[in-house]
């Protein structure tokens, strides 16, 4: 049964639940129109991360440091802030092949609300610490609330418990001097303005979250060595792209042709890095593993 409506609560100053005016009359627009709305809002989005960088990359740096000492990243929110958490956290293995317990993403109202409004489970800040000690979460691990308004009970109860622990807490939010911002060591508030649709926030301020936990996860895992250059070294070749692109990894750092490629990639047991340092140094697959094990599993350095 749905919450009644609460009159004392009026969220109308956060920035996500303001009027857009330059969509206003959005009803009344031909196709073509409406969606240049759509657009230029959407330009916005990008400059709006830019503002952002500085605490973005204090924030990878953060994660990448925790993984590297054995911790792990959990994201958490609801709604559309928590489907984005979970898809990223959902990309990261077959991506940068690294174990699906990595990188976590919760959402309030569990796997259902992926798919279904879970009603009322966004406003439990109990729920959220609940999730979180579910999984085991400690000190060692890294906390990331998403929540566009900045202000959502569940997160904010993962959030506190995080704190209570002594953990990192990052935050991305879409409205300023956000509570989850306050909360978090690290506050991350990419003001993209009212949404085209007031109050819908899977547009604009769903592609903000977007973006940044775009730069969270993949910048941790470059500085983690999961990409040599531009390439995702650490690729798990699982179907007929992903093995394509595997081979021309290989060839484009070890200068093998395509069937030399494809041999050492076979040799190693499908693992790109070790083809990769097989086929530059011409080593044997027990002589490569040694050496990533050297370098700390960076294809740069194990290669020199």
């Amino acid at each position: 049964m749905s919450n009644p409506p609460q009159p004392g609560l009026d969220l109308g100053h956060l920035m996500t639940e303001q009027i857009n005016a330059a969509s206003a009359g959005l009803d009344t627009l031909p196709t073509a129109e409406m969606l240049a709305v759509f657009n230029r809002e959407d330009q916005r989005v990008a400059l709006a991360v830019e503002q952002e960088l500085p605490r973005i990359a204090q924030a990878v740096d953060a994660i990448a440091d925790a993984i590297r000492a054995g911790g792990r990243l959990f994201y958490t929110g609801a709604g559309t802030s928590g489907r984005l958490g979970v898809l990223d956290a959902s990309e990261c293995p077959p991506t940068f092949n690294v174990p699906a317990g990595l990188v976590v993403g919760l959402i309030a109202g569990g796997d259902t609300a992926l798919r279904n409004a879970v009603e009322g489970s966004e406003d439990s800040a109990v729920a959220g610490r609940a999730d979180l000690q579910a999984h085991g979460f400690t000190k060692a691990d890294v906390l990331v609330g998403i929540a566009a308004s900045g202000r959502t009970p569940y997160v904010l109860g993962g959030m506190a418990l995080a704190n209570e622990l002594g953990a990192v807490t990052i935050a991305i939010a879409c409205s300023p001097d956000s509570a989850i911002g306050r909360a978090a060591q690290i506050p991350i508030e990419v003001l993209s303005g009212p949404e085209v649709v007031t109050g819908s926030t899977r547009l604009k301020a769903g592609t903000a979250t977007k973006l940044v936990l775009n730069m969270l996860s993949t910048g941790a895992m470059v500085k983690l060595g999961y990409v040599y250059s531009n390439l995702m070294v650490n690729v798990q070749p699982t179907n007929e792209k992903l093995q394509d692109r595997a081979i021309r990894i290989v060839m484009a750092i070890s200068g093998l042709d395509r069937a030399a490629a494809a041999a050492a990639l076979s040799a190693s047991g499908r693992d790109v890095r070790l083809a990769i340092v097989m086929g530059k140094l011409g080593l044997s697959r027990e002589q490569a593993a040694e050496k990533l094990k050297a370098s700390g599993g960076r294809v740069r350095e194990a290669i020199g």
